[in-house]
């Protein structure tokens, strides 16, 4: 439901490891959570096909402590979360958020030794951003902005700019267009779908492969 470059763009900054890092406490919270992402990727304890599950379930952990997921889901149905009871929020929120770190985890083994420099850092309040680039094995650069959001003394993210594409604002367009030519609960019956099937092909990838 989004462009595979962005997932995929967002999935490498999830696993980088920091090459300079910027002084405050987002970036720091944000670095932590990328290192132990690493650590877990090194841990021979989770190596391998067999492990496979075991290592995605460990970083979906790590996931859920650095991201807002509910602030995201808001922020992705847009004007279309008012309207909305509190038990179909509940369930649009859970949803996302599976759907979202099934995206990225699925893709965890494709980590490539790429790095990451932590550019800049603004802080507005309870609100920041941090700056980032991807730099490759090639050298080229990918400007990547996580947007934070304090939540007592924790710095979680809510959106990430990709190249200047907006993580949520991909997901509000695409879900406004969902729901304008048909229904909010077709928004749903096809986010379920999408949720089965990225059960269906983890499923297949955590089984070990016969000789």
């Amino acid at each position: 439901m989004i462009r595979s470059r962005t997932i995929g763009a967002l999935t490498a900054c999830l696993l980088l490891f920091p090459l300079v890092a910027w002084a405050g406490a987002p970036t720091e919270q944000l670095r932590g959570a990328i290192e132990r992402v690493v650590k877990t990727l090194d841990n021979p304890a989770l190596k391998g096909e067999t492990k496979t599950a075991d290592r995605r379930t460990a970083v979906r952990k790590i996931a859920n402590d650095i991201f807002d997921f509910s602030e995201i889901a808001r922020r992705s149905l847009g004007r279309h979360w008012q309207p909305r009871t509190d038990k179909e929020r509940e369930e649009f929120v859970g949803l996302f958020a599976d759907l979202l770190e099934r995206a990225y985890i699925s893709k965890i083994d494709t980590y490539g030794g790429e790095k990451i420099i932590y550019a800049s850092e603004r802080v507005d309040g309870d609100l920041a951003v941090v700056g980032t680039k991807i730099i490759s094995k090639s050298g080229t650069e990918v400007p990547i902005d996580y947007r934070m959001l304090k939540r007592g003394e924790r710095w979680l993210v809510y959106d990430v700019s990709i190249e200047g594409v907006s993580l949520v604002s991909n997901y509000r367009t695409q879900f406004n267009k969902i729901i304008q030519t048909s229904s909010y609960a077709e928004l749903v019956k096809k986010m379920k779908s999408k949720q089965g099937e990225l059960i269906d092909e983890a499923d297949k990838q955590a089984k070990p492969r016969t000789q």
